[in-house]
């Protein structure tokens, strides 16, 4: 089973993500696409175990927002981790939205990401194979302070003086 870092500890992953072309659904907690809960939502509503969704990062989540603030776990696919339109997904969700529930970053990440990730709302992090996630949570904690407001720290360092 694959690890994921959550909430800055490596753990188990037990969700499944399932590919956009996949037509039939496995056992357990699983991710789906957007397109798969719309296309499949009588039958994924009956699913054995949590269902949850993975979205791109250019989705207009204003549009889908009702369904999405609904789910366990809310997956974010970066597709290079030069694409920044995730940041503000989860930005969205958490401030906006009030989203409760996880956020995981998907897709091609890196370590040095991690805390801003977090700053803006992510929780969960599934890292490339072979990434020594105990290491990674180490990123977590690259910076002692801030002075932006974000989503872990709603006042700025001057009024917090």
């Amino acid at each position: 089973m694959a690890q994921l870092l959550k909430d800055g500890h490596a753990i188990e992953n037990s969700w499944q993500t399932v590919a956009a072309e996949e037509t039939t659904f496995p056992a357990g907690d699983i991710l789906v696409s957007l397109d798969h809960w719309r296309e499949h939502k009588a039958e994924l509503t009956k699913h054995s175990g949590s269902v949850g969704l993975w979205i791109q990062g250019n989705e207009e989540i204003e549009a889908v927002v009702d369904t999405l603030i609904k789910m366990p776990v809310i997956a974010v696919v970066f597709p290079k981790f030069a694409d920044g339109r995730g940041f503000s997904i989860a930005r969205l969700l958490r401030e906006r939205y009030d989203y409760q529930g996880e956020i995981r970053a998907i897709g091609n990440i890196i370590r040095d990401q991690l805390y801003l990730l977090q700053r803006c709302g992510f929780n969960g992090f599934e890292l490339e194979a072979g990434i020594d996630l105990t290491e990674a949570a180490k990123s977590l904690q690259d910076f002692s302070d801030a002075y932006q407001v974000a989503v872990d720290q709603p006042v700025p360092l001057f009024k917090r003086r």
